[in-house]
């Protein structure tokens, strides 16, 4: 196995750990095994990649140049001198949303990982020992991240700002990371103790998705935090502003090196120093807990009820055939309990859910609410779906691929019904409670004259739904393995698809220009519907690929 440099560094430090009670040749042992299967593990941002198949080992962080591409967009905050809170908070914000999102693709498999404790418990290992490996492989995959991200940006401001900003950056930085870290910890740790077995492993899903959505959403409330005009920036303080951490972190450079020196800042540097200390306080005190509760993980608990009423009533009004309301029943089934399928589609989900309205909060800084409603905003809600881009790609992919046999052996005639049957149930369950869920808050923003609208939108959403099912390569439902995914595809699809998707906002705003346009246009898209709802899943184009063949 290979010697990683971080286990050099380690040997250094081995005296505190024989002190901590920690047997240290064990420690090393663990952790180069731990990193050597890093390096054999595809990474989130990788995942299905022709990259992945090729490349099965090296170093665990390979793809850390993506990130460093990602940390050169921090050096343009740091290179400017004065309004350090201003060009610092955005600079902590951008961070903590690059580091935690990522943090939260990869958590589960570090940190919820069980496999050694089935191997080592039962060996003469401490359990001190054990915990103090996890935490390490936990802190040196998060450290050689942020160190990726931010290292531009940190060596840019020792010769840019000097050695005092330089100093306070990387204590800032070390602290950003202990609460990234300690907050994600405790939350899991908090559905531990509530929930157990396969409800546990949905709700981390869910999770995963509210702090995906939180931090894209707190990400832009840091820049309203300033009044822009004639190119001076002001800050005015806010109650709500002590619970937004970036701004803790810039506060420091805005006290020791700025020209403000408010008792707001004093209290929200303290904040930057005493809760990331505190909290991992906590943190460590818990960690014991942390480890039995997670346990639970390994139980195998029954799914959640569903007694398939809903799916049942809805096949028998929107479908054709018994075989398309199987195949409806199916894949509602399937991306009900098929959890990777929601871990990959649900972020997508609460992102197409906030992001018409980001852009719609975005361009509250040109013009009042009155202006906002008055104009032609509406069109952002096309964004919401960016969802099918996702899920229509992943209907195709099942951690129990090797079950598509069962396809083969039932009598389909044609694989028309079971297209129209899937990509249905994928509306149904997904499009249209986004869209209904969007739309009522459009409704309040924009008011009733905003009806006519929203049916054109949806008109609209159900004809680019099958173009984004025409645009991938055909197969059938669950049939095929995840790593199996053809990134490369799909990304020349995905541009193709949200090229359409503005050419559909595009089309709707036009005929906002004619009078009466969009009762004209509405018919039109009726039949458009009719027609590219019957065709495009019965021609030789949605053949689908080969089906696994069972093997005794």
């Amino acid at each position: 196995m290979n010697d990683f440099f971080v286990l050099r560094l380690l040997d250094r430090l081995q005296g505190c750990f024989r002190r901590m009670g920690v047997d240290y040749p064990v420690l090393r042992n663990i952790l180069q095994l731990k990193l050597t299967m890093d390096g054999r593990r595809t990474p989130t941002v990788l995942a299905g990649g022709k990259e992945s198949k090729q490349n099965t080992g090296g170093s665990p962080f390979r793809i850390q140049w993506i990130y460093l591409l990602l940390g050169l967009v921090l050096i343009a905050f740091v290179v400017p001198e004065g309004n350090y809170l201003f060009s610092m908070s955005i600079a902590f914000g951008i961070a903590m949303f690059m580091i935690s999102t990522t943090l939260i693709s990869d958590f589960s498999s570090v940190m919820l990982d069980l496999r050694d404790k089935n191997i080592l418990f039962v060996r003469p290992v401490n359990r001190r020992t054990l915990n103090m490996a996890k935490s390490l492989h936990i802190l040196i995959y998060l450290f050689t991240l942020t160190l990726t991200i931010m290292g531009p940006s940190l060596l840019v401001s020792l010769f840019r700002q000097g050695v005092l900003f330089f100093l306070i950056y990387a204590a800032e930085v070390i602290l950003m990371d202990c609460l990234i870290l300690v907050i994600t910890g405790l939350i899991y740790l908090l559905i531990l103790r509530i929930f157990d077995g396969e409800k546990l492993k949905d709700i981390i899903n869910y999770v995963q998705i509210i702090l995906s959505i939180g931090i894209t959403v707190g990400y832009q409330l840091i820049s309203r935090l300033f009044d822009m005009a004639d190119l001076s920036i002001s800050f005015k303080p806010a109650w709500w502003q002590y619970f937004l951490a970036p701004v803790w972190f810039a506060s420091p450079f805005e006290r020791l090196l700025g020209e403000t020196r408010s008792a707001n800042l004093t209290v929200m540097a303290v904040l930057a120093l005493v809760i990331p200390v505190l909290l991992l306080a906590v943190y460590i005190k818990l960690m014991p807990l942390f480890e039995r509760s997670l346990q639970k993980l390994a139980e195998q608990g029954v799914g959640g009820k569903d007694s398939g009423r809903l799916p049942r009533r809805l096949s028998e009004i929107v479908c054709r055939s018994k075989e398309e309301a199987m195949f409806f029943r199916f894949t509602w089934s399937m991306m009900r309990n098929e959890r990777d399928f929601k871990l990959k589609v649900y972020p997508t989900f609460g992102l197409s859910l906030i992001l018409p309205f980001i852009f719609i909060f975005n361009s509250l800084s040109s013009g009042n609410m009155d202006a906002v409603r008055n104009s032609r905003a509406f069109l952002f809600i096309y964004f919401c779906a960016l969802l099918m881009m996702t899920a229509v790609q992943m209907l195709r992919y099942s951690t129990s691929y090797k079950a598509a046999w069962i396809y083969k052996a039932i009598p389909i005639r044609e694989t028309a019904p079971v297209y129209r049957g899937m990509l249905k149930a994928a509306v149904l369950r997904l499009l249209l409670p986004l869209f209904v869920i969007d739309s009522a808050i459009f409704l309040w923003l924009f008011g009733v004259r905003l009806v006519p609208h929203l049916i054109i939108v949806l008109l609209s959403l159900l004809v680019y739904s099958v173009l984004c099912f025409r645009l991938l390569p055909k197969s059938l439902p669950f049939s095929e393995k995840y790593s199996a995914a053809g990134q490369k595809e799909f990304t020349g699809s995905a541009f193709v698809q949200l090229f359409i998707l503005i050419l559909f906002a595009g089309m709707h705003y036009l005929v906002t220009l004619i009078p009466f346009g969009i009762y004209i246009y509405a018919p039109i898209l009726v039949i458009a519907n009719w027609w590219i709802w019957s065709v495009s899943f019965s021609d030789a184009a949605s053949r689908p690929r080969q089906i696994p063949t069972l093997r005794l």
